[in-house]
């Protein structure tokens, strides 16, 4: 599982050229904390600010954290995912998940979450692109991709039923926003999917 195993992509890309995106996502999110509360308050999905037209909150909140242990936790967990599914998607289509990913949570934050005033981070996004990854890696399942995609629909499971997981609030520096993860998932579970169906609807019969 991970980059190292190269053949389960489709395609070939140099590991430098793998990495880029993520690399490209922490450095953006660092310049945006290393901008303080303003470029927090400025950036963040904030339900009040988009009310009044502030639009671009619904992609930057995504980037923005509560603080540099926020930012730890979440540029920890993206080369974590990175490693275990980045070579599943070329870097198009994982943009393309990304986008799906963001724009399910914030659907889903906004019409599901009405008690929700703001949300910022990049664990949302993190799950779903865990969640795409994995959709791809159980077509052809070894007993890893098995293991961590029980994992991860316990985690969310857990977090629904129980909140969210002991000590991750402290780690974070303030609350966690549980549905974000959902929501995140599902949008990562929704955009695989829908990749997985165009390659068959393109399949000559």
């Amino acid at each position: 599982m991970g980059l190292h195993k190269i053949e389960r992509s489709r395609h070939y890309e140099s590991p430098l050229a793998r990495w880029l995106p993520p690399v490209v996502v922490l450095l953006l999110a660092g310049l945006l904390l290393l901008g303080g509360e303003t470029a927090s308050g400025w950036m963040r999905f904030e339900r009040v600010g988009i009310r009044s037209g502030e639009v671009w909150r619904l992609l930057s909140g995504h980037f923005v954290h509560l603080g540099w242990p926020h930012f730890a936790l979440n540029a920890a967990g993206l080369i974590l995912v990175w490693y275990l599914v980045g070579a599943v998607y070329d870097v198009r289509k994982w943009i393309l998940i990304s986008l799906v990913s963001v724009l399910t949570m914030d659907v889903g934050l906004w019409f599901f979450s009405p008690g929700l005033d703001w949300y910022v981070g990049l664990s949302g996004l993190l799950h779903g692109l865990l969640a795409a990854g994995l959709v791809a890696m159980l077509e052809k399942p070894d007993t890893e991709a098995i293991a961590l995609a029980v994992l991860l629909a316990g985690k969310l499971a857990w977090e629904q039923f129980y909140g969210p997981l002991p000590g991750s609030e402290a780690t974070a520096g303030g609350a966690v926003v549980v549905d974000s993860h959902l929501f995140g998932a599902l949008g990562g579970v929704l955009a695989a999917v829908g990749l997985r169906i165009r390659v068959w609807l393109n399949r000559p019969i």
